[in-house]
């Protein structure tokens, strides 16, 4: 097996390392680089929607401004993180992000830290901010591909193809990755419902202890796409443990 190719570049100054091929990003905050993003999850691939990454990348002595998600590392590169550029785009932003959605809790304490405490533009009043991380981790991840982009323009949003959402498993991964908590899931008796997509399944009771613990349609859903025994969700995984 071949050792990783490594690169060396300064961020602010700072001499660092990183695998080729890595995003800029993450290598970033490993090092204790504060950027404030909304849109990155590791679990999912970079998307550069919330663009509050911003960081400046001086190259062959010219320097650009670029999102540092989506950005590979490369040698000799010189990143700055906190210019005055990159300060008054980062405050446009959040103006724009406070304008869609004022009420999301994470979006109010970031545009704070950044200093806006107000917006110019016209209230939205819609806590979804199109990052993009629970069409991602649907497709990516879960493969179920039960919710996409519809729409362009200001109408655009996330949504089940159609707005059917028969294809949504209700698993929860769109609701745990969101980071404004405006998909949401409730479970009340033997039913889980996905709010936002108005999604209610009913859920699979444990033989040995008798409490629901997630979807039978996500069950079985994996159930073919692993090709496991039929009965291999009959008990809870706490049972499981328990033997």
């Amino acid at each position: 097996m071949s050792e990783k190719e490594l690169v060396r570049f300064k961020i602010d100054g700072l001499e660092v390392e990183a695998e080729r091929g890595s995003m800029l990003l993450p290598v970033a905050l490993d090092y204790g680089f504060e950027i404030p993003h909304l849109c990155h999850h590791e679990a999912v691939s970079p998307y550069g929607a919330c663009r509050l990454c911003l960081v400046e990348v001086t190259k062959n002595g010219r320097t650009r401004m670029t999102t540092s998600c989506t950005y590979p590392v490369e040698d000799v590169i010189e990143v700055s993180t906190d210019t005055d550029q990159i300060r008054r785009a980062r405050r446009l932003l959040l103006e724009l992000l406070l304008a869609r959605s004022s009420r999301a809790e994470l979006i109010q304490r970031v545009a704070k830290e950044a200093g806006v405490t107000e917006t110019r533009f016209k209230a939205v009043d819609d806590d979804c901010i199109l990052c993009g991380l629970c069409e991602r981790v649907c497709r990516e991840v879960v493969e179920a591909n039960a919710i996409s982009f519809v729409n362009r323009g200001d109408r655009k949003e996330v949504a089940p193809p159609f707005w059917d959402p028969m294809a949504c498993i209700a698993c929860g991964a769109c609701v745990y990755i969101c980071p404004t908590d405006c998909i949401k899931m409730e479970e009340k008796g033997d039913e889980r419902t996905i709010v936002r997509w108005k999604r209610t399944l009913k859920m699979q009771k444990c033989k040995s202890c008798g409490k629901p613990f997630a979807p039978l349609f996500q069950l079985n859903w994996i159930i073919d796409k692993a090709s496991l025994p039929k009965d291999f969700y009959d008990v809870c995984p706490v049972c499981k443990q328990m033997g």
